[in-house]
């Protein structure tokens, strides 16, 4: 991907990742619309962010998506880049019907529906752009479970499927593929996420996804130093031990990646 002079959406992008994404790539010479649901968020962004645009889109709801993605085009009808950011985690316990049922639908519908959706409303215009790019979005967590969060794992795992699936049916197209695979970032994700101090900060994340993007424009997958051991711990052959280290139960650990 060449990272200046592309015309950008970002759902999801009113804080964490996706807003520092956002304006890493506005800082670059794209242009970047930034979406979410709080009007008044993205008001904000707007007015402290000259050069940002924004469109108001719930990834939940097919109707909004529809509604939101056709002011996009409107306004920016050189549209060629997707970033399909939008996302939620959240803890779970399956013991129970009444620890997991509501959150893993609603994780499901957000994580893998969304993007869906919005791929949905968009290939056709994308189809039709000389050169454009859709960037999924999974996590080191696709390859390597966290037990806590089963649903965040198990859409992430979908969208790695969806984004290689895709790279092979659209290879006829315009159309690329990337795949952006976090470690843990301190974001506001989850409570504390932030301030986690085993998570890569985010100013290091996002410089480090801008040079890849910049200095390997046809890898299919972005990936930070920090998210290889999750990555690619089967491939190493160290999966077992990955898992009890990411969740503490490897009496030799010493870190999380």
């Amino acid at each position: 991907m060449q990272i200046t002079g592309r015309t950008v959406f970002i759902p999801g992008s009113t804080s964490g990742i996706g807003l520092a994404l956002a304006l890493a790539l506005r800082d670059r010479g794209n242009t970047v619309i930034v979406g979410g649901r709080r009007r008044e968020r993205l008001d904000q962004l707007v007015a402290e962010h000259p050069g940002l645009d924004a469109v108001e889109i719930d990834t939940t709801d097919p109707s909004n998506i529809r509604t939101a993605v056709a002011e996009v085009l409107r306004r920016h009808p050189d549209l060629d880049v997707l970033v399909a950011m939008a996302g939620i985690m959240q803890a779970e316990d399956w013991h129970s019907p009444e620890g997991f049922l509501d959150s893993a639908e609603l994780v499901v519908t957000t994580n893998v529906l969304g993007p869906i959706r919005l791929i949905g409303e968009l290939v056709e215009h994308l189809r039709s752009r000389p050169e454009s790019m859709i960037m999924t979005v999974s996590s080191g967590l696709a390859f390597t479970p966290l037990a806590a969060t089963p649903s965040y794992n198990a859409s992430k795992a979908a969208i790695h499927m969806l984004t290689e699936s895709l790279r092979l049916q659209l290879a006829d197209t315009s159309v690329t593929l990337r795949e952006l695979v976090p470690p843990a970032v301190q974001t506001p994700l989850m409570p504390g996420h932030e301030t986690n101090e085993t998570a890569m900060p985010l100013d290091e994340f996002v410089a480090e996804v801008m040079a890849l993007l910049k200095n390997a424009p046809d890898a299919p997958e972005i990936q930070v130093e920090r998210v290889k051991p999750l990555r690619l711990s089967e491939v190493r052959g160290e999966y077992a031990r990955t898992v009890a280290m990411l969740n503490g139960s490897d009496p030799h650990a010493t870190a999380r990646s």
